[in-house]
């Protein structure tokens, strides 16, 4: 077989395979569909933010509500909006009244081959404890959205990073 015409791996974990061809060298995502992004806003206009510190950054990073795509052994199967509002919940406490998918894209196309989906959740509402499960510490936050700028603009001077998806969120949800 002629290698060069293949792309060859590189190393291969749980969910990541890095490979290269052709001078490329890129992530693939393996065993999950891929990412559920949930851009969440309570009935009072409030956006549903967490807040985890990311290892590959090595600091606290403050994105939408995301999670893989039928990664859980058993959970092969799941549905992308399945995985959207499991994730909201188990990261948030949050449960929503209305739910569209407003948009599908690569989430780092020179880097990775992962796809997301950009779910809006409207009519958010607390219904359990939220954090993550047992491997995250996830702080919620609800911003106002008229407010979302200068929140933000606080978290970044303090350090933080933000996810520029939210930027996106935001636009989908009209605001």
């Amino acid at each position: 077989m002629n290698t060069e015409n293949h792309p060859r791996e590189l190393a291969s974990g749980r969910f990541l395979r890095l490979v290269a061809h052709n001078g490329w060298e890129w992530v693939e995502r393996v065993n999950a569909s891929g990412a559920a992004v949930i851009a969440a806003v309570t009935h009072d206009e409030k956006l549903v933010l967490v807040e985890q510190f990311r290892i590959p950054m090595q600091c606290s990073v403050v994105d939408l509500p995301a999670g893989l795509v039928g990664d859980d052994p058993g959970t092969e199967g799941e549905s992308w909006i399945d995985a959207a509002k499991r994730e909201l919940f188990e990261e948030t406490g949050y449960v929503a009244d209305e739910w569209h998918a407003a948009t599908t894209g690569p989430a780092s196309p020179g880097l990775s081959t992962e796809v997301y989906t950009l779910f809006v959740a409207r009519g958010a509402h607390k219904t359990g404890p939220g954090g993550g499960d047992e491997r995250e510490e996830i702080d919620v936050f609800t911003v106002a959205l008229s407010d979302l700028d200068v929140w933000l603009d606080h978290k970044r001077a303090n350090g933080v990073m933000i996810d520029p998806k939210i930027f996106l969120g935001r636009y989908f949800l009209g605001k």
